[in-house]
């Protein structure tokens, strides 16, 4: 009940902003700027105290989104430099891809008694993954070639991103696609987050493991990725708990640049997104 008295008084707040904006754009009542800077904090304090009472993350991300907007708008010499934290929350996330991708494929292929029946199983997936992903991509494609979403957005590229770019085109051009595939250095593959190198290495690492004849050899390794995979899994869970002040500093650093215009164009590409997900399920699923 408490949760909801909270949740009706955020958003009494925020319709009485929109409404007084509304006023004050159309030149109807002259309202001080001040006023409104006042009630929109008090509705994103209140938002806040939702989310707190809620203890849920989806509540923190959204009151995050919107203080962020407003901190960006505001205070935009204050949201540039947040950009830090979707960047901390990025680089995180990296860093679980590759010991979660190597424990879940080990363990799911070294704790299968039947390599054959592993084999089997594992060409079936590519090749229902193969179909499946073309399709996604074709809905895709067709969603934001009809939607034009971000048609009309300025982003300019800074020198350092252009040189880094051209640097990997330069490295793609040189190489092998069917070469790159496979590890040289299974620690350089994580270095440089070859996604499909450690997929390739775990997988054939876990082949290994399920031919080793010596079982109490072959359950010290298998119960280290077991408890690899667990860990990896607890360590996503602390991750995402920093997700809300990743989109906060995202979405404060976004609007502080390109103003409160980009919103629009956001919204409409999650529009896009959530209808291409739609259709997908619809089509495929």
């Amino acid at each position: 009940m408490k949760l909801k008295r909270i949740f009706f008084a955020a958003l009494g707040v925020f319709g009485v902003l929109a409404a007084l904006y509304a006023l004050n754009q159309n030149e109807i009542i002259a309202i001080p700027n001040t006023l409104l800077q006042i009630i929109k904090w008090g509705g994103l304090a209140l938002a806040t105290w939702y989310a707190w009472e809620k203890k849920n993350l989806t509540a923190w991300i959204m009151v995050a989104m919107f203080i962020g907007v407003a901190l960006g708008s505001d205070f935009p010499e204050i949201g540039k430099p947040l950009k830090v934290l979707s960047d901390i929350f990025l680089r995180l996330i990296k860093t679980i891809i590759a010991p979660l991708l190597f424990a879940t494929l080990v363990v799911g292929i070294a704790g299968h008694s039947n390599i054959k029946q592993v084999g089997r199983m594992g060409l079936k997936s590519i090749i229902y993954f193969e179909i499946v992903t073309s399709v996604a991509l074709v809905i895709g494609l067709l969603a934001i070639n009809f939607t034009k979403a971000g048609v009309g957005t300025k982003l300019e590229a800074g020198t350092s991103q252009i040189e880094k770019a051209n640097t990997l085109l330069a490295q793609k051009q040189q190489h092998d696609v069917i070469l790159d595939i496979f590890p040289e250095n299974i620690a350089k593959s994580i270095a440089e987050n070859q996604i499909l190198q450690i997929v390739v290495f775990s997988i054939l690492f876990g082949i290994g493991l399920a031919l080793v004849q010596n079982e109490e050899k072959k359950s010290v390794m298998l119960r280290f990725t077991e408890s690899l995979s667990e860990v990896m899994f607890k360590f996503t869970h602390i991750v995402m708990l920093f997700a809300p002040f990743a989109v906060g500093g995202a979405m404060a650093y976004s609007v502080a640049s390109m103003g409160l215009g980009v919103l629009g164009n956001l919204l409409k590409l999650v529009a896009t997104l959530y209808g291409a997900l739609f259709a997908f399920v619809a089509v495929v699923l």
